[in-house]
């Protein structure tokens, strides 16, 4: 009978070693499948703009280069199917988030009209290096930086002066640099403008708690109420941690439709063709070095006052805001555009949108830049 008991003990263990082997091969045969997809999604070329007959557009462009600018390597993505058009130069939020590879999911079709230059910016995507020094990690180095590209675009397309676009993060360093060289630059055109960060956060934190306990979410509600935003920087790590699930749960966040920056940002960044994989990780790697606390960018623009810092453009303004933009607050945005001293400048209310009004009403955008920004109007902004 003992002899029964230990043959089936040892049976028993045999099974167990034999599942767990199957159940090892397959996460193998998984993980095998899963990186020769990532490998097939990441061809790392951008590919040619062609025309009715299949061929490669004449006069277009379309590239993944990089260029020495103040001493670091920094990548860019040019796109346009004119290069004789103007040039608009891109500049990405975050910091450390370049939002070129959101077009392929959200395509602007900013190049029919311009050659458009997605930059990513030192220490982020194609110009992330982890021996950046530390020292070239502020904002001025960011806005130094901008003016760099600015000329060499200049020089490189043959044109007296570029269109500067700058989203969110990008639009704190490109106000800037268009108030320290207006001679660079036709126009500003600020999309989900920053004016001050740290007074943004209590007003987003506001409208979701109104909006979390119309709806009874009782659980967020208490999430909200025990975390709340600080009136200086930095902001508390409790916060930190909330900011991005309540935001994007009432739509108040990148964009309306987009309920997790997990779904909506982090696995399609993976699909996206024109990164090789080493570039999608420095992607992330980049995200999280810029946003290091050692640097303090973040802290930096959390508590600058753009009413203070840049009371003044010497060029042409367009803001195009997103109603529902709680990630840099529509109202204050408003505010801003409104005391700005401009030569001209145009305030447009983007109906449908939260935080990023060129990704998600593209056609709109297009229309006012088309009829507005290059002739020098502002016929179609908010009265």
């Amino acid at each position: 009978m003992r002899r029964n008991k230990i043959k089936k003990t040892l049976m028993k263990s045999r099974k167990i070693k034999k599942m767990m082997w199957i159940l090892l091969g397959s996460g193998v045969v998984v993980g095998l499948v899963f990186i020769a997809l990532l490998l097939a999604w990441s061809p790392g070329q951008p590919q040619p703009f062609r025309g009715e007959n299949g061929e490669p557009l004449a006069g277009s462009l379309s590239e993944k280069i990089s260029v020495e600018i103040n001493g670091a390597a920094q990548g860019m993505f040019i796109q346009s199917k004119d290069v004789r058009n103007p040039v608009l130069l891109f500049l990405h939020g975050g910091p450390g988030m370049p939002e070129y590879w959101l077009t392929q999911r959200y395509p602007t079709g900013l190049e029919e009209d311009f050659t458009v230059v997605w930059w990513e910016q030192r220490g982020a995507g194609l110009s992330y290096h982890a021996d950046l020094p530390a020292d070239t990690m502020t904002a001025e180095q960011f806005v130094a930086d901008t003016l760099a590209v600015s000329r060499y675009l200049i020089e490189r397309f043959g044109q007296p002066k570029i269109y500067l676009m700058g989203h969110s993060w990008g639009s704190y360093i490109g106000i800037q640099a268009a108030a320290q060289s207006p001679e660079l630059y036709h126009a500003y055109i600020g999309v989900g403008q920053l004016t001050h960060q740290i007074e943004s956060e209590q007003l987003a934190y506001a409208y979701a708690l109104e909006q979390y306990r119309a709806r009874g979410d009782t659980r967020m509600v208490r999430k909200l109420e025990a975390a709340p935003p600080s009136q200086t920087a930095p902001l508390p790590a409790e916060y930190e941690a909330l900011r991005d699930p309540y935001m994007h749960g009432i739509g108040i966040g990148t964009t309306r439709d987009m309920d997790s920056v997990v779904t909506g940002i982090f696995l399609p960044s993976w699909q996206f063709r024109e990164y090789t994989l080493a570039e999608k990780i420095n992607l992330w790697r980049g995200k999280v070095y810029s946003r290091s606390p050692e640097f303090g960018l973040w802290n930096n623009m959390l508590t600058a006052d753009m009413n203070q810092k840049v009371p003044r453009l010497e060029i042409p303004a367009y803001f195009f805001h997103g109603l529902y933009d709680y990630t840099c607050a529509y109202p204050l945005a408003k505010a801003y555009a409104e005391t700005l001293d401009a030569p001209l400048k145009g305030f447009y209310t983007f109906a449908e949108s939260a935080h990023s009004p060129m990704f998600e009403e593209p056609e709109k955008m297009r229309q006012i830049l088309r009829q507005d920004v290059l002739t020098g109007s502002n016929a179609l902004a908010d009265e």
